[in-house]
């Protein structure tokens, strides 16, 4: 079966993708410290409520709820024997939700970070991290996931263990990171660094997610798509800083931000639109409105992006030299 992704190196339309997961089930009773995936079987109701929400606001592809899936993530809480488990139920959900859709949705298999240090500044070796990447892809890719979604990277070694065993799948691939310290991912990792090291023909997106807001993330992208960028270029912005407000988390981007933001991405290079934490069903439908609206124009300046989004846009430096890519 053909999916959006198929015709995504020919085709110029932008898709739009999910919002937070993580925040919709917190507002729907998730407790801190709670293992998301574990509801994949013991709420399943509450995880395709989630996915139909954003598919109703437009979504063209939705994440499956396999953020923390992999063995490292699940021996927090006691399911590291369960990774095969919890990953198939989540694409079994996210299908059942898709193949209802009025029209075409993806299922994106979504793969986040181990949460541990590879080496050299952690004790995770790389071999030791495809493994672990490696028995969540396969899980994903045989429950009948359509693109393997690695996301909110930090390094280059991890990505690189991550790509790698998503590489042994037959399934498309996609990778983002989050660049959330000045302009460059946590271990220091610059965006035009990402655009060069990236290789793999299977790999068909590449972009920026989370992060510290739609200021930051627009930058960003506009900075991937320019560095000889060949394939789509994904946008995902979280909804700002949380902070504190009558004894709960506010985030300060709110839905009405989004048509901005959309505008600005698009220019910038994005060809797939979507939220990261903070962001709503509302926050989706108005990207939705946005998009369809074929935003187009010139590529926007720090000073246009600052002056519609707000905040400031960090000095970014070049790389200093390749990396092994993917």
């Amino acid at each position: 079966m053909r999916t959006v992704f198929d015709d995504l190196p020919t085709n110029d339309r932008v898709l739009v993708a999910d919002g937070a997961m993580g925040t919709s089930l917190f507002e729907l009773g998730l407790e801190p410290g709670g293992c998301p995936e574990l509801l994949n079987v013991e709420q399943r109701d509450l995880i395709a409520k989630v996915h139909r929400g954003y598919v109703e606001a437009g979504s063209d592809i939705i994440l499956t709820n396999t953020f923390g899936g992999n063995r490292c993530r699940l021996t927090l809480h006691g399911l590291e024997s369960r990774v095969t488990e919890l990953n198939t139920a989540a694409v079994e959900l996210a299908q059942s939700v898709a193949r209802s859709a009025p029209g075409p949705v993806a299922v994106a298999g979504s793969i986040g970070p181990t949460g541990e240090l590879f080496a050299p500044l952690g004790n995770l070796t790389h071999d030791e991290g495809v493994d672990v990447f490696l028995e969540q892809a396969v899980a994903l890719a045989d429950a009948g996931a359509d693109v393997l979604w690695i996301e909110t990277m930090s390094s280059f070694e991890e990505l690189g263990a991550a790509v790698e065993a998503a590489l042994q799948t037959s399934l498309p691939i996609t990778i983002t990171m989050s660049f959330d310290t000045a302009g460059h991912t946590m271990m220091g990792v610059s965006p035009a660094a990402l655009a060069e090291w990236v290789e793999d023909p299977r790999v068909v997106a590449v972009g920026a997610n989370c992060g510290v807001g739609l200021t930051d993330n627009v930058a960003v992208v506009r900075d991937i798509a320019g560095n000889g960028m060949e394939r789509a270029v994904i946008a995902k912005a979280n909804c700002g800083v949380p902070l504190y407000q009558d004894g709960a988390l506010a985030y300060p981007a709110t839905a009405l931000d989004m048509a901005d933001y959309v505008e600005l991405a698009v220019r910038s290079g994005a060809r797939i639109v979507g939220a990261c934490c903070g962001s709503s069903f509302d926050h989706i439908s108005e990207i939705r409105k946005a998009v369809d609206r074929h935003p187009g124009g010139a590529i926007p300046t720090n000073d246009e992006i600052v002056a519609r989004l707000g905040g400031a846009v960090p000095a970014v430096r070049r790389p200093a030299k390749r990396r092994r890519r993917a």
